[in-house]
């Protein structure tokens, strides 16, 4: 096998070759995300079978960027790769501290970001076991996570921003039973809930980006909740679905499984 020297040099010219033609503001972004670290942990990726090689990226988010990569048989992911700047660790902090899961980690950057990597493995898991539609975790290490990658060979899924619906109300109603389902089967509230947080795939919606997702017994869960409530009967009012009042959403989501629960208990 060869040193991890001869690896991180390897790799570093495999990703020169993403940085050509493009601005400086953009070579400046590659070089946050592809640090030594970044780039040894891909390796490891590379070496436990998991990918074979990066592409290109599919997208650039507030905390990190997300590339289309391939196994060893050729079959499509999605690696996320979480920028460790300070900006990166003041944004997430608030989201880390105050989950029940996470408590104690607070203070280093380094050990905020990766313990935000593996929050959004956990939802992702969460979400999945609820039956709720999102890529598929598949593994994550450091500042990394490898999931399904939602689209085809010839790009990924668009936002729901970027997609004209030909029944926005349907739409809508699966976005609400996200919110729903979401807090009662998998204890969490996204937190970030908007048309660009959601892909549209064959028609259906994917929620996607759920690293700020709190445990509904988070001290902010309410307040998060109302706020996704909000964003998702903004943008559909819009687009002319018919909408559910906040109100009666927010009852919902906080009550409307008490029924099934008294009686399962009986």
């Amino acid at each position: 096998m060869a040193s991890y020297d001869e690896a991180y040099a390897y790799l570093e010219r495999h990703v020169d070759a993403l940085k050509t033609n493009k601005t400086g503001d953009e070579r400046q972004t590659d070089a946050e995300v592809f640090d030594k670290k970044t780039l040894m942990t891909i390796y490891d990726f590379m070496t436990d079978g998991l990918i074979d090689a990066v592409h290109y990226p599919i997208s650039t988010g507030k905390e990190g960027n997300v590339f289309y990569v391939t196994d060893e048989d050729g079959d499509a992911l999605a690696l996320k790769i979480f920028r460790t700047s300070t900006s990166t660790f003041k944004r997430v902090a608030k989201y880390v501290e105050g989950d029940p899961r996470f408590k104690g980690v607070t203070g280093n950057r380094w050990k905020m970001i990766y313990a935000w990597v593996n929050k959004e493995y956990r939802n992702l898991m969460r979400y999945s076991d609820a039956d709720i539609p999102v890529p598929e975790p598949v593994a994550f290490d450091k500042n990394c996570l490898l999931m399904e990658y939602i689209g085809d060979e010839n790009a990924p899924a668009p936002q729901l921003r970027d997609c004209i619906l030909e029944d926005p109300t349907e739409t809508y109603d699966e976005v609400v039973s996200f919110i729903i389902d979401g807090w009662q089967d998998a204890h969490l509230v996204h937190g970030d809930l908007s048309e660009y947080n959601i892909l549209m795939w064959e028609g259906q919606p994917v929620l996607i980006d759920v690293g700020q997702a709190v445990t509904n017994d988070h001290f902010n869960a309410k307040e998060f909740l109302a706020r996704d409530i909000r964003n998702v009967n903004r943008f559909f009012k819009n687009r002319g679905a018919d909408i559910i009042d906040d109100a009666t959403i927010m009852e919902e989501t906080l009550h409307g499984g008490d029924d099934n629960e008294e009686e399962e208990e009986e």
